[in-house]
């Protein structure tokens, strides 16, 4: 893996104020409408493509803008202040379902694709999970057969982020044998012949489409194939590295909103006579929240600079995904906890991340799973 570009302090911190005006004008002002209508404006990808904020660290002849592992924390860090995994999953879904057409994709498909969604003028979708697989990518049954200058696509996908509104889908197939030698990507059109799409109702992410997706004799330029057939399973793998940093990166940023609401409720809450926070038992939940918070987020950054450097270290991203998200879980409770009543309400954002904590530890690779990838990548 080669290392990303490098980009300064004075960098950084002008992207985090450029996210942070973002999201206070942009979107905190309207998250809670767009939760409660179960999609956001397209116009946003727009504007967030406006901004640069949907080329940091893609190609810069296509639109892309230098950026690396941390610029992506900090974007995330900053999307993470209006409360909403739901947006920030929608909003980059591209960053899962662009890198494979990036990488693998020809110089024609890559010009044709890669502007319009890094511009937020199409909208990019990853489809690997399948509704008899889950985490069992290695034995996924939609099945690819070439036809001329077409392959024919037919099976299903389940749990597609963006998979409703999305104008290209990056798509696992298989077209060999069984097993990882015989899968292969392909980059299908949303408006491809024999593609079907039904949304689904979640407990969270409410505000991001999530689609099941039905394959039935969909026809699919054979250009559109990325990389070589029946080598897609190692894109897939390194596709899934990137998206579990990212999902870490999430949980840590989103458990800190949980601490900073949970600081800002005990203080204004009143009970037997002093604020909440005078108590003793609530001082003890923020101290062990932050105990929590702070070693998952130095070792996010640790790993992050390790990636930037051109390392791969599968084992640590694996436990840091599981440690964030477990942070996470334990932050959203705590806050639930704090704000007693009024935590149980729609309309706190305490209630909508409690939520929301679920999906972290079971996308991109369940937590079970993480443990037993890391323990075979430390030879155990």
């Amino acid at each position: 893996m080669t290392a990303a570009p490098t980009i300064d302090e004075n960098e950084r911190s002008a992207l985090r104020e450029l996210v942070r005006r973002f999201v206070d004008a942009e979107v905190s002002p309207h998250v809670d409408a767009w939760e409660a209508a179960g999609e956001f404006p397209r116009a946003l990808y727009r504007r967030a493509g406006e901004l640069g904020l949907l080329g940091l660290g893609f190609p810069e002849e296509y639109g892309g803008l230098p950026g690396d592992h941390r610029s992506m924390i900090i974007l995330t860090e900053e999307l993470a202040r209006a409360a909403s995994g739901g947006l920030i999953a929608g909003l980059l879904s591209h960053g899962i379902g662009l890198p494979p057409i990036v990488h693998f994709g020809s110089d024609a498909l890559k010009a044709e694709l890669v502007p319009a969604i890094l511009a937020g003028e199409k909208i990019c979708a990853l489809a690997i999970t399948e509704p008899g697989g889950g985490s069992d990518v290695a034995n996924l049954t939609t099945r690819a057969r070439r036809e001329g200058d077409e392959y024919i696509v037919d099976g299903s996908k389940i749990f597609i982020t963006s998979g409703i509104r999305a104008d290209v889908i990056t798509t696992a197939v298989r077209t060999g044998g069984p097993g990882i030698a015989g899968i292969s990507l392909l980059a299908i059109p949303g408006d491809a012949p024999g593609l079907t799409r039904t949304p689904l109702k979640k407990m969270g992410w409410r505000c991001s489409d999530t689609a099941a997706l039905y394959f039935d004799g969909c026809r699919v330029p054979a250009g559109n194939l990325l990389g070589e057939e029946n080598q897609g399973f190692l894109a897939i793998m390194r596709n899934f590295n990137g998206e579990r940093l990212m999902i870490a990166a999430m949980a840590i940023a989103f458990a800190q909103v949980c601490l900073d609401e949970s600081v800002a409720y005990a203080r204004e809450r009143h009970t037997f006579g002093k604020p909440l926070i005078r108590h003793q038992v609530i001082r003890h939940k923020l101290v062990d929240m932050a105990t929590l918070i702070q070693p998952a987020r130095a070792m996010l950054y640790d790993l992050a600079a390790r990636v930037d450097r051109g390392e791969w270290p599968i084992a640590e991203v694996c436990i840091l995904k599981n440690a964030a998200t477990t942070c996470f879980e334990r932050c959203a409770g705590e806050a639930v906890q704090i704000f007693g009543g009024a935590g149980y309400m729609e309309g706190t954002r305490v209630e909508r991340l409690y939520r929301e904590t679920k999906v972290l530890s079971i996308g991109g690779g369940a937590e079970e799973i993480m443990k037993d990838l890391a323990a075979r990548q430390m030879g155990w």
